[in-house]
């Protein structure tokens, strides 16, 4: 996970400091997965545009931490305008250049910049620099113009050895600092611009004094410019004492050879070699690079009453230190942009939440992108992350996208609203088949059900049965074996139903082909014959599904195809050898259709009991489904299509045993004046 910090760059340079720091930084920075919103380079003298677009730019933004490589002289015209604006709320980080700046820190700019952090030179109190200072009176001498000036602005009062030399270079001040705020402020902060002239002012009488005054000139207790400046003096002096071969002990202690000659090259291999501790206990060297080991405070602005800001030392870094423990920071110290302790939030967009991704919106940072939710099946279980992760096979994201959980499995179970619509339908069936096996067995030494051998009537029954029963083993989680007796139950039961229709067919033929009673094709077609014909007409498809259960059984399999479009695993008997079922179908479609051609031409023979065109209606209604099966069923997923295989089953099951029986128990039942031999040869009057 990556938690951006999103900031600006403002940068001002007219020499290396600027350019050198910020390019430093930037690269570290973005290494450690930063993220810059804006940079700018702007000129030492911005125009008041600039100014503005810089000041918009930073009301606009949703970045909160602005990182400014800069000097005072070049940040007072931006701060004022934020300052008018009224801006608050962001988290400056100062260079060393204006991280102690006390004109920064006047009141005025309290709202704006207290919270600010940055690296600073260490301070000290360096014995007897600020005496040295508060001894500095003015003077003509040449150098002295700007302490005169400051001193002039500082007790309000006009020197009077000031020359007209003295006053064009103060307008040559004006005319080219952008810094003369400097000068056109008190110190209680009164603009004071001269407008092109020298304002009236007392004459100093000469008994001013810094002693008697507050002024951060004369505050020396944490200098730290001044301290490098003491720092490097030394380190040359040093230098020197080598280069120059001085002696510091012995008899020509505090003597130096002569040299007519001054070689910079080996003065600056000398000043490279530097090694000493000062009287502050710090030790000045330099690397093979003549760079100085890397030492920084790390100062906060503070606001230690209603008009002061204190500099408050809250960590530092010293790059002689063992790694890890370079930088040291007490957090807890620390007063954040509006005087707040928690660390202020900066980011282009929020980390996504878990259960989504972050998309990175075209031509902007990479910390500013969109959170996308992630797809089903899916998940993002962190804070922030940049890709989701599939689940696992057999496994689906739950509802919040951010774990993967078993996935629900789906078939056609008793408790599904389809599920109990079948059974309801099945038990119908086979409830009707019985109370019709009933009526048949009560009534079966009537006419009409002696009429076309009541024993086939019977098997014919109780194969109807198994067809209903049969859908019963489609229904429920497949097992290893349901699997393997749902198909074998069904082509074996529909089999024989219409083995048996195949023989009441040929019966009902044959017994009006033959117009004497007793000729010889009734009795080469008689109850025998009948039997053999039925198990012969059986025998094959027993013998198919004994092969296809015992070669290639069917088994119990969780297919996850449907998982991406319904988040479920459907549970499925497989079937290895798929010709299997579609010979099974061949068979029971080739019986059908020979059933249908023989009860065809016997549609019209005369006879009230005549079966034959029951039969052709009942075929037609069996190849209307088992038609419409196939390309149901292929299309169907998951359990709809064992769905569609049970309406086919139920479908033909209950057209033939209301075609073919449904008449019979109508006369039966109703009209069994019409249940006699006189009926069946078609001469009853009605």
């Amino acid at each position: 996970m990556y938690i951006y910090i999103y900031i600006f760059f403002f940068f001002f340079f007219q020499d290396d400091y600027s350019l050198y720091g910020i390019q430093a930084f930037s690269i570290q920075f973005r290494k450690e997965g930063g993220c810059v919103a804006y940079h700018r380079t702007i000129s030492t003298s911005p125009t008041v545009a600039e100014i503005k677009e810089m000041a918009d730019k930073l009301q606009s933004s949703t970045a909160r931490v602005v990182v400014v490589f800069a000097t005072e002289v070049e940040l007072l015209d931006l701060f004022l305008e934020l300052a008018r604006r009224n801006v608050t709320g962001i988290q400056w980080i100062a260079s060393e250049a204006w991280v102690t700046s006390s004109r920064l820190a006047s009141p005025e700019f309290h709202p704006l910049l207290v919270g600010t952090l940055g690296f600073s030179f260490p301070g000290v109190n360096i014995p007897g620099f600020q005496e040295f200072l508060l001894n500095v009176r003015p003077s003509p001498k040449p150098g002295m113009e700007f302490f005169n000036m400051f001193w002039e602005e500082h007790f309000g009062c006009k020197l009077e050895f000031e020359s007209q030399r003295a006053k064009d270079y103060e307008a040559n001040i004006v005319d080219n600092f952008t810094d003369m705020y400097s000068f056109r402020y008190n110190r209680n902060g009164d603009d004071r611009l001269f407008n092109g002239r020298v304002e009236e002012k007392p004459v100093c009488t000469g008994s001013e004094d810094l002693r008697y005054t507050d002024s951060s000139y004369s505050d020396v207790s944490q200098v730290r410019i001044s301290y490098n400046v003491y720092k490097a003096v030394y380190a040359i002096a040093h230098a020197l004492h080598k280069f120059l071969k001085c002696d510091s002990t012995g008899l020509n202690e505090g003597l130096c050879e002569m040299h007519n000659s001054f070689a910079n090259s080996q003065f600056l291999q000398d000043l490279k070699m530097v090694n000493f501790t000062n009287q502050f206990d710090e030790k000045v060297s330099f690397d093979s690079n003549g760079e100085p080991v890397p030492l920084y405070d790390i100062v906060n602005w503070q606001e230690s009453s209603k008009d002061k800001i204190s500099f408050i030392k809250v960590g530092s870094y010293d790059g002689s230190a063992p790694q890890g423990q370079q930088l040291k920071i007490v957090k807890n110290t620390i007063v954040w942009t509006k005087k707040q302790s928690q660390v202020p939030v900066s980011q282009c967009s929020a980390p996504c939440p878990p259960g989504s991704r972050q998309a990175t919106r075209q031509g902007e940072p990479k910390c500013c992108f969109d959170c996308l939710p992630c797809a089903d099946g899916e998940i993002g279980n962190q804070t922030g992350s940049t890709e989701c992760t599939k689940c696992p096979e057999y496994f689906w994201s739950d509802k919040e996208k951010v774990k993967c959980v078993a996935g629900l499995e789906e078939f056609l179970s008793f408790y599904d609203t389809m599920g109990i619509i079948l059974v309801a339908l099945t038990l119908l069936g086979f409830l009707l088949t019985t109370t019709i096996t009933i009526v048949f067995h009560s009534f079966r030494y009537t006419p009409i059900v002696k009429a076309n051998n009541s024993e086939i009537s019977f098997l014919l029954l109780l194969s109807l049965k198994l067809c209903f029963l049969c859908c019963l083993v489609f229904i429920g989680q497949p097992s290893w074996w349901t699997c393997r007796l749902r198909q074998a139950a069904f082509g074996i039961s529909f089999v024989l139903c219409l083995s048996c229709l195949l023989v009441k067919t040929i019966v009902v033929l044959l017994a009006f082909r033959t117009n004497v009673p007793g000729s010889r094709g009734r009795k080469l077609f008689g109850t025998s014959q009948q039997r053999i014909l039925i198990i012969c007409t059986t025998a094959p498809q027993i013998c198919l599904c004994s092969g296809w259960v015992l070669g290639a059984p069917p088994f119990p399999f969780r297919n996850p195809n449907y998982q991406a479009s319904t988040g479920k695993i459907v549970v499925e008997c497989k079937e290895p050898w798929p010709p299997g079922f579609y010979l099974l179908l061949g068979y029971i479609g080739l019986l059908a259709f020979v059933c249908l051609l023989l009860a065809f031409f016997g549609r019209k023979l005369p006879d009230t009991f005549n079966e034959a065109k029951f039969i052709t209606f009942s075929m037609l209604i069996f190849w209307a489904v088992w038609i419409s099966f196939i390309p149901a069923y292929v299309s169907s997923p998951g359990k709809f299509s064992v769905a569609v295989e049970i309406f086919a089953i139920l479908a033909s099951s209950f057209g033939l045993l209301l075609c073919i029986f449904i008449p019979k128990c109508y006369i039966i039942l109703l009209h069994p004046e019409r249940n006699i031999k006189k009926g069946m040869t078609g001469k009853h009057q009605r």
